[in-house]
This record gives C-alpha cells, sequence and structure tokens, in this order.
C-alpha cells in the first residue's frame, strides 16, 4: 500500500466532458501498471498530469509469507510457498537458521513472470519424481506444475485450470488421483494426477448435503478409503441476499469416491475441538493421526481419524516455545519422523518431532526475516480507506 500527497491543480476543479473524465482515468491506471513515466491528458484539456510521482511512504512486507510447507524426504528438501513475493522456495531438509544468525537462503527460488505463481498457497510433491504442484488461490485460477529441478524464470512444465479460489492439493497415488479444495462456491474437485489444460474433473463433492462451509484444507485416508476435508463454517447463496450463516469450524469426512451432493459420513465440530480458521491437514496412515494446521488458533491440533462430533484433540502443538504463529500448512516426514509447519505470522517454516504435544521448541526452523519480526500478512488487497478521527487505515485482506 502506498500513500501519496496529492497534488494542487489550480484547475482540478473545472468541469469536464464525463467521457473525458473516464479516459483520463483509464489512461492514468493503464500506464501506472507499465511503470512508465508518462503523461496523461484528455482530449479537451491542454494541462498534463505526471502520474509516477513517488510514494511519500509505504506499507509492505519486504519479506517471505509461508502459506504452505511440503517435505519431499527422497530429496531431502523443504519446499515452501511464499504468496507474498510470488515464489516458491526450496531449502534442504537440514537448514536451521541459528536465532542470531543471517537468514535462509534457499537453495533453489522459482519465481518470475514465466512461472505464473502468483497468489499460490497449496503445495504437494510428487513423492517418486519430486514434481512439485501449486494451486492458485485468487487471480490465476490453475495449478502449476514444476519439475524437481525447476530454478528461477521457468514456465511451469504443465498447468491445470481449476475453479476460482482453490486452495489445497491432495493426491492418491494408487489410483493416481488429485483432490482439489474450492473455498467458495464450497466444493472438492477430483481429477486424475496428470491432468492438464481444460481437462475436467473425474467427479466432484458439492451441493447443500455435503455441509460445505469456506472448506481449506483436505486429506485422505487411502487405507480406509475416506476424504477429510475442513470448514471455517461460512454459508452463504451469492444468488439471494440474506442467506449468509456463520457455522462453527468443523472437519466433515466423506468416502474417498464421493460424488455429487453427498452427506458425510460424519463430523468433527464443537468448542471441545479448538478450531480457528483450520487450514492445511495431513494424515499419518500409520496410525491414523490427523494433523490440521490451526491459524488464529496459533496450534497444530492432532485429531483421531476415528473423531467423531464435539471432540478435544488427542494432542496440541502450541505455546510460546513452539515458534508458531498463524501456521497455514503442515506435512508430514515420515521418513525422518518429523512434521514441517508453515508459518504465515512470521516467515517461518518449524520442524517438530512426529509425536510432538505442548508448549515444545521445534527441532529445526527455516527463517526467512529478522528474528523476532511479525509479518503484515497481507494476502491480495483490494481496497483502502482512510479513518480520520482514528488516523487509521482500512485494509481488506
Amino acid at each position: 500500500m502506498s500513500i501519496r500527497q496529492l497534488p494542487d491543480y489550480p484547475d482540478a476543479c473545472q468541469w469536464e466532458p464525463e467521457g473525458s473524465s473516464l479516459r483520463r482515468l483509464e489512461e492514468a491506471y493503464r500506464f501506472a501498471l507499465q511503470e512508465r513515466s508518462v503523461q496523461a491528458a484528455s482530449q479537451d484539456s491542454r494541462s498534463t498530469v505526471d502520474i509516477t510521482r513517488p510514494p511519500v511512504r509505504t506499507i509492505a512486507d519486504r519479506y517471505p509469507i509461508y502459506s504452505s510447507v511440503a517435505v519431499d524426504p527422497n530429496f531431502d528438501e523443504v519446499i515452501l510457498q511464499d504468496n507474498n513475493l510470488w515464489a516458491t522456495a526450496v531449502f534442504k531438509r537440514t537448514e536451521n537458521t541459528p536465532t542470531a544468525g543471517p537468514v535462509a537462503k534457499p537453495q533453489r527460488l522459482i519465481q518470475g513472470a514465466e512461472t505464473e505463481i502468483q497468489f499460490n498457497n497449496g503445495l504437494y510433491v510428487d513423492p517418486k519424481i519430486g514434481e512439485i504442484y501449486s494451486i492458485e488461490s485468487d487471480t490465476g485460477d490453475r495449478i502449476v506444475v514444476f519439475t524437481h529441478d525447476a530454478l528461477g524464470n521457468v514456465a511451469p512444465a504443465r498447468f491445470l485450470h481449476t475453479p476460482h479460489r482453490g486452495y489445497a492439493i491432495a493426491a492418491d497415488e494408487t489410483k493416481q488421483e488429485m483432490f482439489v479444495s474450492v473455498e467458495y462456491p464450497p466444493k472438492v474437485m477430483v481429477y486424475r494426477k496428470g491432468a492438464s489444460g481444460e481437462e475436467k474433473p473425474l467427479r466432484f463433492i458439492e451441493g447443500e448435503h455435503t455441509q460445505l462451509q469456506a472448506i481449506h484444507g483436505v486429506a485422505i485416508d487411502t487405507k480406509n478409503s475416506l476424504l477429510f476435508v475442513n470448514n471455517w463454517g461460512n454459508e452463504s447463496n451469492f444468488r439471494v441476499p440474506g442467506t449468509g450463516k456463520f457455522h462453527p469450524p468443523s472437519i466433515t469426512v466423506y468416502p474417498l469416491d464421493a460424488n455429487g451432493d453427498v452427506a458425510p459420513v460424519r463430523i468433527i465440530q464443537g468448542p471441545k475441538t479448538q478450531m480457528n480458521w483450520p487450514a492445511a491437514m495431513a494424515l499419518n496412515p500409520e496410525n491414523g493421526d490427523l494433523y490440521v494446521a490451526n491459524d488464529v488458533g496459533h496450534s497444530i491440533l492432532v485429531f483421531k481419524s476415528t473423531a467423531h462430533g464435539d471432540v478435544a484433540p488427542a494432542r496440541v502443538i502450541k505455546g510460546s516455545k513452539t515458534g508458531l504463529v498463524n501456521p497455514t500448512g503442515v506435512s508430514l516426514d515420515l521418513k525422518n519422523r518429523e512434521f514441517w509447519v508453515a508459518n504465515l505470522g512470521n516467515s517461518t517454516a518449524t520442524a517438530y518431532s512426529l509425536m510432538a504435544n505442548g508448549d515444545v521448541a521445534p527441532v529445526r526452523t527455516i527463517r526467512s526475516a529478522p528474528a523476532g519480526y511479525k509479518s503484515t500478512k497481507f494476502g491480495k488487497t483490494e481496497a483502502v480507506a482512510y479513518d480520520s478521527k482514528r488516523e487509521e487505515y482500512l485494509v481488506p485482506n
């Protein structure tokens, strides 16, 4: 967000025909986006306006904001999705940034206009060949797939167009199916894992009976053929004014092959769950533990996959020692008996023992901002307003 001093133009209040004013605004906007030094003038005015004045001051985040994480134990790497600087960063799994040391540097960075990476969130890594899948959540409406060795400003190996507001990715490697969550209108799309371009989904879960409400994280249990979806609880039919409702956050469970407007087989929901804006999820196939990144709760909640109703988590990782600040990504590393978390609020990724519980310190930390830094947590800012009474800026994020 930039703040600019309004110029003092003597003729600023002179009347212009409506079409001329609109043309001036359109020209100014177009040329400003091109970041060129230009002057825009209306056809019936001799005055010119320089639209490339530098801002008086700027509110911005210069550091990565990590929204998602994926561990690749085969290549001993941790992949982090940065939806602030529009990049995918790859670190060594053993990276551990000293508290007083400089920020960590990725060994590879995928970034630039050719990558098609924008406001991306969900990550998935192919467990055999290391391909990196990343889904765009707002403007791009696509999944981009990069080869393991992708570096710099490179085009994706392939892409798949997806519905608007995609968030998370999970995959059934046995059936070669890819599950994609879409926040709103809420639905889960199931594609061929190798799908590309305009390929249509094999099936999808959507409808009133599903009880899907502003969904985010997805996880699958291939052993028991179950699909887990978490919901923020916001519900509305945008076609009908006044239909908005707020429900408690939940995890809805479906058969893995569910299709259409199907009801969940069970629901985890209630105050005992501690869920507050649940984000990414991951399931341990060995013991059925379901890990939930609990954004506003600054915690990781671990439920048994058989949980039902208003039930407390089996374990909770939370507290001042954990380093968790708005965790939105979680990924399991069964080979090294660890799990990793992406912290949206402080430009870090933190690793813990797979069975960690309570207020425990991470075993390692990847830090990409100064120690103690608190992110602006800007997502996709749509507008700005100024409250002159409180002298505050209001930024819909």
